[in-house]
């Protein structure tokens, strides 16, 4: 916790432990102590991580580049799903033919006949299940994508204005963690401006074990 005369900062790990290699995220929460209103701006947050005993800056990732990075996300997934839906429908069109082969025995010697055909209700009856199954992956490939749209909304901090007595907070996102020989916890250094206010907070997070 950081306070100053006009403004209080609360601020911890959005999980118990850091994930190695994965970004770490934080919850921010600021509160306008003072009379009139302060702003509070996203690209007045630094992040430093000690690394070998070495101050090494960390990237602030803003709502707009994880938007960005999401929406990316879902055209490759959408590629993904348009590339399934293609070929189960391909399988399904082929569904409808089918091959045998009849060992005949007769006086003269044995045979064998190879015969091919078509059944239109069998064609029917694939296509239209690959069809309900490429409706499905489509839709759950949007949901999917509107969902985390939205989780990005709500959770990201972003820049704003706060009123006296009003309480504003969200996620903020980092880049990942640079190496460390030293295994054990992580530390870094958060610090933020809210109107005239510096705060600055040191955090140290475990690792998963």
């Amino acid at each position: 916790m950081s306070r100053n005369p006009s403004s209080l900062v609360l601020i911890r790990p959005a999980a118990r432990h850091f994930v190695p290699g994965g970004r770490p995220i934080f919850v921010v929460g600021i509160y306008n102590l003072g009379k009139g209103p302060v702003e509070f701006r996203v690209a007045n947050v630094e992040a430093v991580q000690t690394v070998n005993r070495q101050a090494v800056d960390l990237k602030v990732i803003t709502y707009e580049q994880l938007v960005n990075e999401e929406r990316n996300r879902q055209i490759f997934a959408a590629v993904l799903t348009g590339v399934a839906a293609g070929a189960n429908a391909v399988a399904a069109s082929q569904s409808g033919y089918y091959h045998g082969n009849t060992t005949i025995h007769t006086s003269r010697g044995t045979y064998t006949a190879h015969t091919t055909g078509f059944s239109p209700t069998a064609a029917a009856i694939a296509q239209a299940r690959a069809s309900a199954q490429n409706e499905a992956m489509i839709a759950s490939t949007i949901e999917a994508g509107q969902r985390n749209m939205a989780m990005l909304e709500q959770a990201v901090i972003k820049d704003n204005t706060l009123l006296p007595g009003e309480w504003y907070g969200g996620q903020v996102h980092l880049q990942p963690l640079g190496s460390d020989a030293a295994s054990g916890p992580k530390t870094y250094s958060i610090a933020l401006l809210v109107g005239p206010d510096r705060h600055e907070i040191d955090i140290v997070q475990e690792a998963v074990r």
